[in-house]
């Protein structure tokens, strides 16, 4: 028997590539779901993980995908392929101890006595332990990210993270998990770390890759992004899984947006009715289409393209080889029961079943509230109109201003309301300067008191609402100081979070710097639930109808992001928290004290066929047709608004270029 080992520590082994390696010598026992020799090629989207962990030209490897889509498996592919063919010493780390110890070490204990040529290499006894394994004479060590010491304690030639995203961000103050992990590397010249994860939180878009007309993830603000596998995935080569439609034969990346089934589907429903939809030729894709399309997909990254099937051109030549896998492609779950899910957690409103859906079924970020009806970006711009910014229909017939006070600036929002709150943007913008000066609020009482094609703002609601904690903000104290000026047309506010009336106003006493007396001033509370979802609402009704929200053909790109900046989250006690999808938002907050000025004035009982009747011609009746814009429209210019004894906006900020900005 010794003479045997010895023999087959001598013989050399055959070089072969990890899934290779796997179909050769793993065979699953009878217990198994899948019982017999291992085929890789099950989920073949893992396969180049693998080859690129064990290749060694980049020191990190990152696969972000769905859950139970094979990862374990490919992870014990890898370790068991690199023990055979190079022993070095491998630390794998898990997110926790119980997830180390009751998960993935009998997983590890079975590859080792099922794969033919790892059996006699495993040292046994009193020297194996279960957190430390000999084989082929070197340590495989099992860490958890709870274990500082566990990740410091030997030089390692290949790591493995896995869940990375379930890993404190900090070791008991002994720094990120996978620096800590990479350090132990410095002695192997190939030292590779693979990361695997299911993504969590954080906001991100996708765009057209020209060279390839495939849509691909664009790379986040990094302060948008909570993710820490998708911070580092997106730092690297990001690669994307696509398949061919069975249809026309057009390669795609399937995303969760392409999963669809019959509207007013029950969850049970969708299970049995749900498909792909081909974005190329809108064809119908079916479950049983589906492992075809799995075995002919390829990962392709930005600037490469797919031609006869293969994969042409280079990637960006990054040291971190990365890539993503949609939760679309498992072949142990159907598309149905990925719809079920999505559908079962969607009506149930909790934030945390949808995330978890859209995390572990999808393998994609989740945005809060990005399982409801919330418009994105660009269908809000589908709301414009064929009318400038700066110019008011002759439907409109009551006009208010919003505004959110920065410390070094006034961001702002002028709208007019006509028949049943029917509403138009007129125009939008920053009034730059500090806020604790003159000058800036100079500039918005001008702002206020300019007509607008002859129609008066008739209310002007300012956000007062300072807090220590959000060092941009604004002295409350100006904005009461203004507003007491302009009290016949200004006043200030506070967001409350919850409150049984949309608004109420509440006398203040106000006590400013300096020697002057105190004063009282009227606080306008505004239930801030109430008027952002009101908002939100307005943007789902349809355009022509009563109550509709209307944009002008040069409303900015960065406008419409900000109106959707924030989303609504019920919480598991009903109360609803609305939570921070990008941190610029301060035209949703202007847009919301437009609302809250609209209700004050009554605008939903004007009655339909109101319009304004002051001299000129009888301009032309913007038709209720939204404008189709192009992505790459530039933002629209700076608005004109004019009245007849006044002149234009622009001309009263002449040589204030620096301080007036619009957007």
């Amino acid at each position: 028997m010794l003479f045997e080992r010895a023999a087959m520590f001598l013989e050399p082994t055959p070089r072969t590539t990890p899934d290779e390696w796997a179909a050769a010598n793993r065979v699953y026992p009878e217990t198994a779901g899948i019982p017999g020799p291992r085929d890789p090629w099950l989920t073949g989207y893992k396969v180049l993980f693998a080859r690129m962990v064990a290749a060694g030209d980049h020191p990190r490897v990152v696969d972000v995908s769905g859950a139970q889509m094979g990862k374990t498996d490919t992870t014990l592919d890898i370790i068991g392929h690199r023990l055979d063919q190079k022993p070095a010493p491998i630390l794998y780390v898990g997110p926790s101890k119980d997830f180390v110890s009751d998960q993935f070490e009998p997983r590890l204990m079975a590859l080792l006595d099922e794969a033919r040529s790892l059996k006699n290499k495993v040292i046994r006894g009193r020297r194996m332990k279960k957190t430390l394994k000999w084989v082929a004479g070197v340590k495989v060590r099992l860490g958890y990210a709870g274990s500082s010491t566990s990740l410091k304690s030997d030089p390692a030639g290949l790591a493995i993270i896995d869940e990375y995203d379930e890993m404190v961000a900090n070791i008991k103050g002994q720094g990120d998990p996978l620096g800590l992990v990479e350090a132990r590397g410095e002695t192997y010249s190939d030292f590779v770390t693979a990361i695997t994860s299911t993504p969590s939180r954080g906001v991100v878009e996708t765009y057209i890759d020209p060279e390839s007309g495939l849509e691909f993830f664009k790379v986040g603000e990094a302060d948008e992004i909570e993710s820490p596998i998708w911070r580092v995935w997106q730092e690297g080569t990001r690669h994307h899984f696509a398949w061919p439609c069975p249809q026309c034969g057009e390669f795609f990346v399937p995303m969760r947006k392409h999963l669809k089934w019959p509207k007013g589907s029950t969850p049970t429903e969708a299970k049995e009715s749900a498909y792909i939809e081909c974005p190329s030729c809108h064809g119908v894709i079916e479950e049983h289409h589906r492992a075809e399309m799995r075995a002919r997909g390829r990962h392709v990254a930005p600037g490469q393209k797919i031609v006869d099937g293969e994969v042409v051109g280079d990637d960006n030549g990054s040291s971190t080889f990365s890539m993503w896998t949609s939760g679309l492609v498992t072949p142990f779950r159907t598309i149905g029961e990925r719809a079920e899910a999505l559908l079962r957690a969607t009506i149930s409103g909790e934030d945390d079943k949808i995330q978890t859906v859209v995390n572990a079924g999808f393998g994609e970020l989740y945005a809060a509230g990005g399982g409801g009806d919330l418009p994105e970006w660009r269908e809000v711009l589908k709301h414009a109109l064929p009318y400038k910014s700066g110019t008011v229909p002759r439907d409109a017939v009551r006009m208010v201003l919003g505004v959110d006070v920065q410390k070094r600036c006034l961001y702002y929002v002028i709208r007019a309301f006509g028949a049943r709150a029917t509403s138009w943007k007129i125009a939008s913008g920053i009034l730059y300067g500090e806020t604790d000066q003159d000058e800036v609020w100079d500039d918005l009482r001008d702002l206020i008191l300019t007509p607008v094609d002859g129609l008066y703002i008739e209310k002007a609601l300012i956000d007062s609402g300072f807090r220590p904690d959000k060092p941009e903000a604004g002295s409350e104290h100006r904005v009461y100081e203004f507003c007491r000026q302009m009290s016949w047309i200004a006043q200030p506010t506070k967001g409350v979070a919850t409150a049984q009336q949309p608004y109420r106003v509440s006398k203040v006493e106000v006590k400013p710097s300096g020697k002057k007396a105190s004063y009282s001033i009227n606080l306008v509370l505004v239930n801030t639930d109430y008027f952002k979802s009101l908002v939100h609402s307005r943007l789902m009704i349809p355009m022509g109808n009563h109550g509709a929200f209307y944009l002008p053909e040069d409303a900015s790109e960065d406008y419409a992001r900000q109106l959707v900046s924030e989303a609504r989250v019920v919480t598991r006690g009903s109360r609803p928290e609305w939570v921070l999808r990008s941190k610029q938002n301060h035209f949703l907050d202007c847009e919301a004290l437009c609302a809250v000025a609209g209700h004050v004035l009554n605008v939903q009982r004007i009655p339909p066929g109101t319009a304004r009747d002051w001299g000129g011609e009888e301009p032309e009746k913007p038709k209720d047709k939204p404008r189709q814009r192009n992505d790459d429209e530039p933002d629209d210019p700076a608005p004109k608004p004019s009245g007849p004894s006044s002149g234009s906006l622009r001309s009263r900020f002449s040589g204030h270029s620096r301080r007036v900005i619009r957007q």
